[in-house]
């Protein structure tokens, strides 16, 4: 079980006297109540402007279609059609590599954060072979 290490919390402004609070006058205290005081307003002030400019950012992020139903940041991003429907559509009457259809389902608007797209949609050509013919190695069509 590991030790917890002690923090100590000192003030800057009395980090030189060994006694604290103690060493300091009535006038030193209250001086230091009110920079603390101005410090907070400070700060309080920063975080509605950041609280507004976070406000802003969420309503954006709303429009685009970007926040999941529960007001968190989507990580996937959400398609029209899925991978099969968009992969029928571009390989209707063509014959096409995985990699060339890979790059035209993306430049038709399939989004993807996958780094292995290409994997994917190699597996979703050989799985789904109602709708895809092989008809070479490597190559596709619709059916």
């Amino acid at each position: 079980m590991a030790k917890k290490k002690k923090v100590s919390r000192r003030s800057s402004t009395n980090s030189n006297t060994s006694s604290g609070a103690g060493a300091m006058s009535t006038a030193e205290l209250q001086a230091e109540l009110q920079r603390r005081e101005r410090n907070v307003r400070k700060l309080e002030r920063r975080r509605e402007k950041l609280l507004e400019d976070l406000s802003t950012v969420e309503q954006a992020l709303a429009e685009e279609g970007a926040l999941s139903a529960a007001g968190g940041i989507r990580r996937r991003p959400r398609n029209e059609k899925n991978l099969v429907d968009s992969l029928a559509d571009v390989l209707k009457g063509k014959e096409m590599s995985v990699t060339e259809v890979t790059q035209a389902v993306q430049q038709a608007g399939y989004m993807t954060t996958a780094a292995n797209f290409r994997t994917i949609v190699n597996q979703a050509l050989i799985r789904e072979n109602k709708r895809f013919k092989k008809v070479s190695r490597g190559r596709y069509t619709a059916r």
